[in-house]
């Protein structure tokens, strides 16, 4: 597995490669199911209900982004190991930045990926081909 420290890292491997109960979640249409699905799934790893709510809006906010913003949908990784609690998007869009600043109160768009770093301990975005990934994670 790739770890990270900092806000930001680019690296090769995208899968987990130590976690034995990986779930998947193929992203489509249907946010509503996707949120039940990474609820449920973290709740069985052990994150605590408030944590839950904070990875489930954290994942509402990268798949809403993933079907706004690429074709073909994207899928949605959830696995826990020596004590975190870690979660992929994976999509075929471009590289995300991150280090963004909260949008003005009056902006339209842009807070998804500002929201997601401030509520989560750890966002990355990870490249492989033809695939970008942005990985959370929240300690258990």
């Amino acid at each position: 597995m790739a770890h990270f420290e900092g806000r930001e890292a680019v690296v090769e491997q995208s899968a987990p490669t130590r976690a034995t109960d990986t779930m998947t979640y193929r992203v489509a249409t249907d946010v509503r199911a996707l949120r039940a699905f990474v609820s449920a799934g973290a709740l069985e790893r052990g994150l605590s209900a408030e944590r839950v709510e904070l990875l489930t809006l954290a994942v509402s906010e990268l798949a809403t982004n993933t079907l706004q913003h690429t074709t073909g949908g994207g899928r949605v990784r959830l696995w826990a190991e020596s004590g975190q609690l870690y979660c992929d998007v994976v999509d075929q869009g471009p590289t995300r930045s991150l280090g963004r600043s909260m949008p003005s109160a009056d902006a339209v768009r842009g807070r998804g990926l500002a929201i997601v770093e401030q509520i989560c301990d750890d966002v990355a975005v990870l490249a492989s081909p033809g695939e970008t990934v942005v990985r959370i994670r929240l300690s258990l």
